[in-house]
């Protein structure tokens, strides 16, 4: 850190010649700057500034260096692990640099830095195009994309990253450039997969694919269903087309006009069919699971913009999340699964999770830092609750999950479900064979690791 005078006159210099705004810990608004989504977060960065442009955070980049200050990049500040926010150093907040731009003619959209899934999911939407975005729509673009991707349609369209085409990125020593198949091929490559490492991530160009429908199914059953929902759920999505996914979740009964009163509060085992097509053909499609006693039902069509609203998860909760990525569900494993269920903390917000992958996830391209495209099923337990005192037995039950059903794991992971498990879950959510070509390009544009809050990879 530098001497206090130097740093003085340095933060004055920032707040004159950044666009947007700045904050230190004294200033009003500060806290409210800082507040992330996972609230067992609590962190407090020397300064955060809120960027208008990528002048903006280039200023901001070469601030940190002059400074030798930390460097935390936030987009949609969804991290579980709180990785857009640090202690002591910078956050580049791009929440203000949310433009999306849609190509409509050349099937593609700009997304700037700081865009939510929402701003791009509603950008689309008019032109009946989409791309595979997250299962909620608060989650940022930028984290969301460059650590792999997966949502609703990738089963259809691909992971995120598998329609990535472009990334205008501001680089360590605060140069700027744009990465594609073209132009610095290795570093781009790299940001398949390989999240923020690399530099901020200010733009990224995306691919887009004609989704004129989009309907789904939601049915809650009682708990001790569980097992029978989830192998006809399995049996359908195995058998079914690639448009379909969803998962199966057991969860709190929320308090919804489609719920039953008396249920509200109570632990319920629900499936969710998504489908990229119309109300129709998806009944024709859950006939096996509307043939099983249910509790609830909403069956119905729907812009896919309107969707991703559906499921949004509040700010302002401790979270504590993680992932399994399973060889396969066989009957065994849907037991192990759903007894799993019976000790989940109630009523919380937590959910027990499992979806299916193959389809365009597995045909995509191997070559990619992603090693879970393999993967039949991924178990996501999603802990979420509100009080302090639940912290203890939330983490211990997200652990208690994985261990279950560790015997069936292919041993990689999708690294936007994780927190900081150290780095041996890092290597399984990138590839060890690929650490050593990713090190090297770390190396080549951030060898002093600056950009080191996020699941880091060591210059080598």
């Amino acid at each position: 850190m530098a001497p206090l005078s130097k740093a003085g006159t340095a933060l004055a210099a920032l707040r004159e010649d950044l666009a947007g705004d700045v904050f230190a810990p004294e200033d009003p608004g500060y806290d409210q700057a800082r507040t992330i989504f996972n609230a067992m977060i609590d962190r407090k960065p020397a300064v955060i500034a809120q960027c208008r442009s990528e002048t903006d955070v280039v200023t901001a980049v070469r601030f940190a260096r002059d400074l030798d200050l930390a460097v935390a990049v936030r987009g949609g500040g969804h991290s579980v692990a709180g990785m857009s926010l640090n202690d002591g150093g910078l956050v580049i907040d791009m929440r203000r640099m949310h433009e999306v731009t849609v190509h409509p003619g050349a099937r593609a959209v700009r997304v700037s830095g700081g865009a939510v899934m929402s701003h791009l999911d509603r950008a689309c939407q008019p032109h009946d195009l989409a791309t595979t975005g997250g299962r909620v729509s608060t989650t940022g673009v930028a984290g969301f994309v460059l650590g792999g991707g997966s949502g609703w349609l990738d089963r259809k369209l691909g992971l995120a990253v598998d329609n990535l085409l472009g990334v205008d990125l501001v680089t360590a020593d605060g140069r700027t450039l744009t990465a594609t198949a073209e132009d610095h091929p290795e570093l781009f490559w790299a940001l398949h997969g390989g999240g923020g490492n690399f530099g901020v991530a200010t733009s990224l160009t995306l691919r887009l694919h004609e989704l004129p429908a989009f309907s789904f199914c939601l049915l809650l059953y009682l708990p001790e269903s569980g097992p029978e929902v989830l192998r006809a759920y399995r049996d359908l999505i195995e058998a079914g087309p690639v448009g379909a996914s969803g998962g199966v979740i057991y969860l709190t009964a929320p308090p919804e006009p489609f719920v039953p009163p008396h249920l509200v509060g109570t632990l319920l085992a629900g499936a969710l069919v998504t489908y990229a097509g119309g109300e129709e053909e998806l009944r024709g499609l859950v006939g096996p699971l509307l043939a099983l006693p249910h509790v609830a039902e909403v069956i119905a069509a729907l812009p896919y913009a309107d969707f991703q609203c559906m499921l949004d998860d509040p700010p302002g909760l401790r979270n504590y999340w993680s992932a399994e990525y399973l060889t396969g569900m066989p009957d065994e494993l849907v037991e192990v699964f759903c007894a799993r269920a019976a000790t989940m903390p109630v009523p919380t917000g937590t959910q027990h999770a499992v979806f299916p992958l193959g389809g365009a996830i597995a045909d995509g391209p191997a070559g990619f830092p992603v090693p879970y495209r393999d993967a039949a099923w991924a178990v996501h337990p999603f802990g979420m609750w509100e009080d302090p005192a639940d912290d203890e037995r939330g983490r211990q039950w997200v652990k208690d999950v994985r261990a279950d059903v560790r015997p069936w794991s292919t041993g990689a992971v999708y690294l936007n479900f994780t927190g900081d498990e150290g780095p041996e879950r890092v290597a399984a959510g990138l590839g060890e064979e690929n650490l050593h070509r990713l090190g090297a390009v770390k190396r080549q544009y951030d060898p002093d690791n600056v950009f080191r809050f996020n699941h880091n990879i060591k210059p080598t």
